[in-house]
């Protein structure tokens, strides 16, 4: 019934369009002399209009068969008059360039970067996005920059925000949302993010207090819109970790669009340059499209695809990593035997028909298909020596430990397989009514996951086999005989088969108004989820869950320009598959809906500093969490415990300054405190996992007056230190230390050879429409950070080091980009 229900409102929407359709469309981008697109331009014609969005992209019905004036006007610029005679359903694209008008007008409209900030939501800058250099580059490179938003690992493009998890946050590309793989434990097995930075044109991002449209997380939602080309255009870009190319166009008839972008990563220059000498040899690659077809003036097909293959060979040879102090420094060298073989296939799909019923009314229908296929295979033998480093000045072997302290060895061992399939049909609708807007959804998803975990770790230490800590056991050696069996330290054998099937939906309700003289935004909603966990040798469990949320916005009519937010709510999270799965690989299907209610009050401050724009955001949020699933974290491997044992709370401030501290370029410098702390089963509070205390960053975008094509980035980052972590079996109310202050500081530098103010009529350089080269360094001071703690106790005094892995140090790479 679904399918058949599916494909007959296809043909309804086929067929009402085509019967009805008697006008035409005129669509396309407007953009300034400058080539920067206008947002707010009013196109109109007698008594019907439309504006500009946020990218200066339009599109207006008119009446074919008929002379139409078309008018654009904006308050800043000169206005423009077009007359166009189109034929039925034809598509016409117009793509004007406005000029600056000399009379200035004073009246103030609310813009589209206006707009999302009335709803607490953050605009990045695409370009901003493939220009900031990064370790791991892109749209999460840039996020981590925001208050609020924390992450201590180059490698990896997962962050946490507010003192959530990585599992914390939504993902949306146009309207869909995307997944990521389950069994990653470390940052250089990550390879790419899901999001091709090539292919972007709009990123808005809410780290918290998110209206009810949004899905069922806790922390922040990231919301990306892929690009609609108007053009042919082609992109390419090299460096030494990996290269990406993106090809767009766009039919004559306007009708077919499409973007295409490929790219592939290489960490070895990164992983080559750790404490840790290694074989490895990882290939990280994807292919995503995304097309549209416009059928008729009122229907439209998009499909979004991903291809994604990502293969991990490591073999580990030795490492040394030095620690402890000046005056009783201590070192830990390890020599490997093994490797390790990891592969993620994922394949993503996804079909959203957008039918405009009336001129009021929008319905979209989506349905998404994505399957993750994965292995983690590894047989390492670390054979370790602990002991005293030689610090003698001028000696051959300075740098080398001298006197072992403690020996000891450790065989790990997996054999894990997961292949998981997870299918999305989802309805959702937009009505305006006058100055009320309401938009409502409703969503099926079926997960459907394949799990087989066998994985096993055995410690030795001086020739004595570890056991796990067990209270239970008790070793009377010498005194009586030893005869139970030799265990692995751990020990972890499951086979899973986990079906869950979700219903959720949301309506909502929001209105601009005015309260006096002041300008008032109004936004209220609702979410329910149900979801039914069952499988093989599980007891079906049903919960639902609902989830309250609100908004409220004013602008005063002061001489400053100030807006004022709050916002808050009821937020769930739903369990997802690894939070179902405790620490022995057992699926638990009773786990409850982590709870949260989340407050948010925000203020933006725009003003002018040396006769430049500059905006001051700053919010204060606190969160009360029930039902908390604790867990613990390593890299960026999640490892929940599978109850609801727990409470917690977050609260903090952040802050980001934003503007053009160099004429011409956006920068901003960004503040955040945070504290989050858990108790579990009523025992006291402690520090959560990503309880990151301070944070600051700084992005900095500036040219060379003289040459002003010699451009620079800089990107400035600085966290208080994460908790520490704790080992195997460990209380964690034993082990509150934490990991050293995270500083790193990225440079780029770049040459443009060719833009659009600079084309070259002949030579090589003509087919470019641009070209620039540059320089990174990543890790400019060659700071040594740690992610995690490798714990090894010393056999002779009993103590036990928590013994830092470092991330990478100062790297060097060259990049070339370029457009056709």
């Amino acid at each position: 019934m679904k399918t058949t229900s599916f494909f007959t409102l296809i043909l309804t929407f086929l067929f009402t369009s085509i019967v009805v359709a008697q006008t035409a469309t005129v669509r396309g981008v407007i953009l300034d002399t400058e080539n920067i697109p206008v947002a707010g331009v009013n196109i109109s014609y007698g008594d019907e209009g439309v504006m500009s969005n946020f990218d200066g992209y339009y599109l207006i019905e008119v009446p074919s068969n008929e002379n139409i004036t078309l008018t654009l006007s904006h308050i800043s610029h000169k206005n423009i008059q077009v007359t166009v005679n189109l034929s039925p359903t034809e598509d016409f694209e117009l793509n004007p360039v406005m000029k600056v008008d000399i009379e200035q007008i004073t009246e103030v409209v609310i813009s589209g970067r206006e707009n999302k900030q009335v709803q607490g939501i953050t605009t990045l800058s695409p370009e901003a996005i493939r220009k900031i250099p990064g370790a791991n580059a892109g749209v999460e490179n840039l996020l981590k920059s925001l208050p609020g938003v924390n992450g201590n690992n180059e490698l990896s493009t997962q962050y946490a925000v507010r003192g959530g998890n990585y599992d914390e946050n939504l993902v949306y590309v146009n309207e869909v949302e995307v997944y990521r793989p389950f069994l990653i434990r470390s940052g250089q097995q990550e390879g790419l993010s899901f999001v091709n930075s090539d292919l972007t044109s709009n990123v808005d991002f809410s780290a918290g207090g998110f209206q009810a449209k949004y899905g069922d997380k806790l922390s922040s939602v990231l919301d990306i819109t892929y690009r609609r080309p108007v053009d042919f255009g082609a992109s390419l870009d090299l460096s030494l970790l990996g290269a990406s190319a993106s090809v767009e166009g766009i039919s004559k008839d306007g009708r077919l669009s499409g973007i295409v972008g490929l790219r592939y990563r290489d960490n070895s220059l990164f992983v080559d340059a750790k404490q840790t000498e290694t074989n490895y040899r990882p290939t990280f690659a994807d292919a995503q499209t995304y097309l549209t077809y416009k059928f008729s003036n009122k229907f439209e097909l998009g499909f979004l695809g991903n291809l994604s293959i990502n293969n991990y060979s490591y073999r580990p040879l030795t490492r040394q990593t030095n620690f402890g102090t000046i005056a009783d420094p201590i070192a830990l060298l390890v020599f490997y035997e093994g490797q390790e073989e990891d592969r993620y296939d994922t394949y993503f799909g996804a079909l959203k028909g957008t039918y405009l019923v009336s001129d009021n009314y929008t319905a979209k229908l989506i349905g998404s298909i994505y399957q993750t296929q994965e292995q983690e295979y590894f047989d390492i033998l670390a054979q370790y020596r602990l002991g005293e480093v030689n610090t003698n000045i001028g000696d051959e072997e300075l740098g080398e430990v001298q006197f072992s302290e403690g020996i000891g060895s450790q065989l790990t061992h997996a054999r894990n397989d997961l292949d998981a399939l997870i299918i999305n049909l989802e309805h959702k609708g937009n009505i305006a009514i006058e100055e009320n807007n309401i938009e409502y959804g409703i969503k099926y998803t079926h997960e459907d996951i394949r799990d087989r975990v066998q994985e096993y770790e055995i410690i030795d230490s001086a020739g004595f086999s570890i056991r796990p800590p067990i209270i239970d056991f008790a070793n009377n050696q010498p005194y009586d005989p030893y005869t139970s069996p030799i265990v692995p330290f751990t020990d972890i054998r499951a086979q899973n088969d986990v079906q869950i099937d979700r219903l959720s939906g949301y309506a909502q309700w929001s209105k601009r108004t005015t309260v006096g003289t002041n300008d008032v935004w109004l936004n209220a909603g609702v979410r329910a989820h149900n979801w039914t966990v069952s499988g093989t040798g599980i007891e079906s469990n049903s919960q639902t869950v609902f989830s309250p949320r609100a908004q409220v916005s004013i602008k005063p009519d002061w001489d400053m320009d100030m807006l004022f937010r709050l916002s808050g709510g009821f937020y769930h999270q739903p369990p997802f598959y690894r939070e179902l799965r405790d620490s022995t690989g057992a699926v638990r299907p009773e786990v409850k809906a982590q709870q949260s209610v989340h407050i948010v009050a925000g203020n933006d401050y725009s003003f002018k500093l040396w006769e430049r724009p500059f905006t001051l955001n700053s919010e204060v949020y606190y969160k009360r969490l029930t039902d908390v699933n604790p867990y613990t974290l390593e890299n960026v491997r999640i490892r929940y415990r599978a109850t609801n044992n727990a409470i917690a709370y977050s609260y903090g401030l952040d802050a980001r300054l934003s503007g053009e501290f160099i004429a011409g370029t956006e920068s901003w410098i960004s503040i955040g405190y945070l504290k989050t702390e858990e108790n579990i089963n009523d025992r006291g509070y402690i520090f959560r996992p990503t309880d990151q205390r301070l944070k600051f960053a700084a992005l900095i975008q500036d040219y060379v007056k003289v040459i002003p094509n010699l451009k620079g980035y800089l990107n400035l980052t600085y966290n208080t230190g994460l908790p520490g972590g704790s080992p195997s079996y460990a209380d964690p109310y034993d082990y509150q230390t934490r990991l050293p202050d995270y500083k790193r500081a990225d440079l780029g530098v770049s040459y443009v050879l060719v833009d659009e103010n600079n084309r070259k009529e002949t030579g090589w350089m003509k087919p470019f429409k641009e070209l620039t080269i540059g320089a990174e360094i990543f890790n400019i001071f060659d700071v040594q950070n740690s992610i995690t703690n490798t714990f090894v106790r010393d056999v002779y005094t009993k103590v036990q080091y928590a013994i830092p892995n470092y991330l990478t140090p100062r790297i060097f790479n060259v990049r070339a980009t370029m457009k056709f």
